[in-house]
């Protein structure tokens, strides 16, 4: 009988104290295959939409798919704009296992994979985290950085102050430092990490504002059309990415700058897999700019439906 886990459950069984390392072990053994993700525009004139499709499967073990539509125009909805499904199978007989909300694994394993990228990346005494962005990922967003560093201050920006004071109490219900940002260079300028997660096709975080030693986790631009940080930004960045094949097909945020000949693609320092193998060193200057880009990957969502699952 095929199990369905509704999001609620999803959350519950994905505490950050299990996931983050489950990502670690899977990103470093490198076990689970993943294809690059298909992915569909699928909107209408004025609101553009995307359909994903992202499959991963560890031969013998476990096999999953997941399919996901992202609606940006949902907003203006009070709605959120990623929704979907996750389905798991047997890798062993094909024999469907479970279905999981695929909104709450996307949030999750987002979160916890750029907390993963954090623990190699950012300072680890970093103190202030700047959230850009007011959705369900930047709220979850936060609460993994908070995870793996000993943040005393989060600012939240948006572009509706309203909405960031909304996201500031959620977080504060939680029990973390949150407080709403009205002047979002400002807020750049304050932290020590700062996490985005947006729609934005125009840059938000910029290289003026950010300072030396931050850490900068880019997450929400998944298409080449898609950015959140300027040239400046990347091309002062020690830059990391979740994987090559991904952020180099697909990360605006790349492949903008190196378009315009202000960065190179073969600057990228390492992905996932070299950091937690040991292949390949994380930060290793206190004053140097990180900057981890995220685009998503299937294995991510196979070891968190896993872990669901179990």
């Amino acid at each position: 009988m095929v199990r369905v886990f509704e999001a609620a459950e999803v959350e519950a069984a994905l505490g950050y104290e299990r996931l983050v390392p489950a990502l670690g072990a899977a990103f470093a053994d490198a076990k689970v295959e993943a294809p690059v993700r298909q992915s569909y525009e699928v909107g209408q004139a004025g609101a553009p939409a995307h359909l994903l499709a992202m499959p991963a499967w560890r031969r013998g073990a476990a096999l999953g798919v997941k399919i996901v539509n992202i609606f940006p125009a949902n907003a203006a909805r009070n709605m959120g704009s990623v929704h979907g499904l996750y389905v798991l199978f047997d890798g062993s007989t094909g024999v469907p296992k479970a279905i999981l909300d695929a909104e709450a694994l996307t949030n999750r394993r987002t979160a916890a994979t750029s907390a993963l990228a954090s623990s190699f990346l950012s300072r680890m005494n970093s103190e202030t985290l700047t959230v850009v962005g007011t959705g369900h990922l930047a709220f979850h967003l936060a609460q993994g950085h908070c995870f793996v560093r000993p943040i005393g201050r989060v600012l939240v920006w948006g572009r509706s102050l309203a909405r960031a004071q909304e996201m500031a109490a959620r977080l504060k219900v939680l029990g973390l430092p949150a407080e709403a940002a009205e002047d979002l260079s400002a807020a750049v300028r304050a932290a020590d990490i700062v996490t985005c997660a947006t729609t934005s096709v125009e840059p938000l975080v910029l290289g003026r504002d950010v300072r030396p030693g931050t850490h900068v986790d880019l997450v929400g631009a998944f298409t080449p059309a898609m950015r959140e940080s300027d040239d400046d930004l990347v091309a002062k960045s020690a830059v990391y990415v979740d994987t090559y094949g991904g952020a180099l097909a697909e990360a605006g945020d790349l492949l903008q700058p190196a378009a315009s000949g202000r960065w190179s693609k073969e600057l990228v320092r390492a992905d996932l897999h070299e950091l937690c193998a040991g292949l390949k060193e994380g930060r290793t200057e206190s004053e140097s700019v990180t900057l981890f880009k995220s685009v998503g990957a299937a294995l991510e969502d196979l070891v968190a439906a896993e872990l669901v699952a179990r």
